[in-house]
Parts: structure tokens; sequence; C-alpha cells
């Protein structure tokens, strides 16, 4: 029927989205921000974090000052993008969040079934 069919046309339309998550280095987040508005992407969601890699309980300085930290601060990305930019946009994220130094993050890629803006009831790419 014409209504499967538009449902499927619209689940295949759903499933080229991506969630990219990506924990970095606090300092690093403007660098990140401004990378990512350069590939147009149109938004992300930042919250603070802790955590702790193959290092735990590595010195770290902070303000000139060097301590034993079991958690590191960290803040992590979550950003959703198009199937079509989904590798530029880690391939950003990599080279605005690299510093070279234990504890740079990790960044993994999720597919994403659906997406909707609440404000307008719009789904998938138009959501973005």
């Amino acid at each position: 029927s014409l209504a499967s069919n538009r449902f499927a046309a619209k689940k295949l339309h759903f499933m080229s989205l991506k969630l990219i998550t990506a924990v970095i280095k606090p300092h690093r987040v403007e660098e990140v921000k401004k990378a990512l508005i350069n590939l147009d992407v149109k938004g992300m969601t930042v919250t603070e974090a802790q955590g702790f890699g193959r290092q735990s309980d590595h010195p770290e300085t902070y303000g000139g000052n060097e301590y034993k930290v079991a958690f590191s601060p960290k803040f992590r990305l979550e950003i959703i993008v198009s199937d079509e930019i989904v590798d530029r946009a880690v391939d950003a994220i990599l080279g605005a969040a690299r510093t070279g130094k234990v504890g740079d993050g990790k960044i993994w890629v999720l597919p994403k079934d659906r997406l909707v803006r609440i404000r307008t009831g719009e789904e998938g790419n138009e959501a973005l």
C-alpha cells in the first residue's frame, strides 16, 4: 500500500542518521565545536563527565601542580549527523581534540533509527 511504502521510505531516511559520541578533554571542546560548525553541523549536546582509561591513577598537571587522578575530568559530546558527513565529522573531532597526550579520549559512532524535532514534529534529516 501507499502508506506502507511511505513508511518504508521514511524508515530508510532515518537509517541514514548516525550518533557520534566523543569523550574529550575539557579544554578541547571549543576547538571541536568550531571544527564541526565548519562542516555545517547543526548542533551538539555537551555533558561534563569523569572517566579513566588505560592509565588509571596517572599523574596529571593542573595549574602547575601535579596530581594523581583516579578519574579525569572530561566532556561528553553527542552529535547527530547524516551518514554522508559522519566520517568527516569524526575526522574533524579527531583533529580538534587530539593533543597527543594520555587521556585525549574516545569517539564512537552508532546508527540512529529515528530523530524527531519536538517543536515542529519534523523527522529524519529535516530534524537536524
